[in-house]
């Protein structure tokens, strides 16, 4: 079967150009019966610009490809010069006024386009038979979930524990997996594994798949459970550090339902887990996860306070600098938080590095995060204004604050920037007040 595809005038036999891998060979690529092959049938049935969308990321022959757009063709049409391009691509070139061949930059003698029927439905075949095997896959891959579910039901001992971590396999690869383990009951069978005499084996397995799955209310309604809750906290202190990251993923996404009672994660066992995780520098990964879920257990004002009680506000605080951007705005926003109380108040004053910190982060990371260190420095100068006025001052705050004023477009942090300027001055005469600002003549 010869083709006359249009590259550069050069015509391609099918089954060579398949054997000698221009067509991405490998499983076969064909118009009729036989292994990996499909009917033309078959194929035409299918959506070309579904298949092009699902297949993303499977690697096309470059024959296949626009030179404009570098896109799978889905219309190919021939130029004069033996160059193939998608219709829609080479018409805006030729709307631009360019009557020239994009490739070879050719004057064109005849400026029609060609339909390449016979490169069309080679494209059309190809994705098509990709994408057949691609759902068939994707048929087995759910199968063998349903199997190793059943299976899992009456699993004990090692034979439990393997099953687990084929499970867990199948879900981190394939989306049709953790739906499949969705759709035929898997959140419930896994969640009953869960309960005061699981072992952490078992446990690290189940909390694992749990936390790639898309949780309905029952789903996470089951997990709230006590018993299940303080399995994950035991697990977060004492498991590797991939079990303690995990359990604190599905904690923070079972304090996602409306109906989460705040007592379900009020031990202090699992706010001194998240700060170790907090604190662990070398699993960046852990360092977000832990603080996420600090701030989703500060949203309940009645656990801020024992945030405070495990010595939170001074870590975070001195831990701060070294901090990536992401999580200097996590960390500002807990701390912000536990500003609004007073034990979370007196805590900030107390740390020595609380002011100099916040100080060095106005105008520094984003607006967002100058935002929240103002307000935790308004709530400590409040506080004690003479004591933290003269110590803001002194770390450099008048010179930030003015720059605030004069450079930022949003008015309510100049309004508090104003405030807190106001505030530091209150207790110096207008000249005493410059000179221990250190400005410059320009600033004053």
């Amino acid at each position: 079967m010869g083709l006359d595809v249009g590259v550069g005038g050069q015509v391609l036999d099918l089954e060579t150009a398949v054997k000698d891998g221009i067509l991405g060979g490998g499983g076969g690529i064909g118009v009729g019966g036989g292994c990996g092959l499909i009917s033309t049938a078959a194929a035409e049935k299918l959506d070309l610009k579904k298949m092009i969308e699902e297949l993303e990321a499977v690697e096309v022959p470059s024959v296949f490809i626009c030179p404009i757009s570098l896109d799978p063709m889905r219309d190919p049409v021939t130029l004069c010069t033996g160059q193939t391009y998608e219709r829609s691509n080479i018409l805006k070139w030729f709307s631009m006024g360019h009557y020239t061949c994009p490739t070879t930059m050719q004057e064109l003698w005849d400026d029609s386009v060609t339909p390449n029927a016979t490169l069309q439905q080679l494209i059309h075949t190809w994705f098509a038979t990709k994408y057949s095997a691609m759902k068939k896959r994707s048929q087995d891959v759910q199968g063998r979930a349903i199997e190793v579910l059943e299976i899992l039901k009456k699993a004990k001992g090692q034979s439990r524990i393997e099953a687990l971590k084929e499970l867990r396999q199948l879900a981190a690869a394939h989306s049709t997996a953790r739906k499949s383990l969705v759709d035929n009951g898997g959140v419930g069978s896994l969640s009953s594994l869960l309960g005061p005499f699981t072992t952490h084996a078992v446990g690290s397995e189940v909390i694992a798949i749990l936390v790639s799955l898309d949780l309905d209310y029952s789903g996470k309604t089951n997990l709230t459970q006590p018993a299940k809750i303080s399995l994950m906290v035991d697990m977060l202190n004492e498991g590797s550090i991939e079990t303690r990251i995990n359990c604190t993923r599905l904690i923070e996404m079972l304090m996602e339902g409306k109906d989460f009672v705040s007592e379900n994660v009020s031990s202090l066992s699992l706010l001194v887990g998240l700060l170790k995780l907090v604190k662990n520098e070398r699993h960046p990964n852990g360092v977000i996860a832990g603080l996420r879920l600090l701030k989703a257990i500060c949203s309940h004002e009645s656990l801020r306070a024992s945030i405070v009680s495990i010595g939170a506000v001074s870590q975070l605080v001195e831990l701060l600098p070294g901090f990536k951007a992401d999580c200097i705005e996590l960390a500002l926003h807990i701390l912000e938080v536990l500003s609004t109380v007073p034990e979370g108040r007196l805590a900030l004053k107390e740390c020595a590095k609380t002011i100099p910190n916040m100080v060095k982060l106005l105008m520094k990371v984003s607006e967002s995060c100058t935002q929240l260190a103002l307000a935790i420095l308004w709530a400590v100068c409040k506080l004690a204004p003479e004591e933290c006025g003269a110590l803001a001052v002194e770390a450099g705050l008048a010179a930030k604050l003015l720059l605030v004023i004069q450079s930022c477009y949003n008015p309510v942090l100049k309004q508090r920037s104003a405030e807190l300027l106001k505030l530091c001055s209150s207790n110096y005469t207008a000249t005493n007040f410059i000179s221990k600002c250190k400005l410059t003549t320009t600033i004053q």
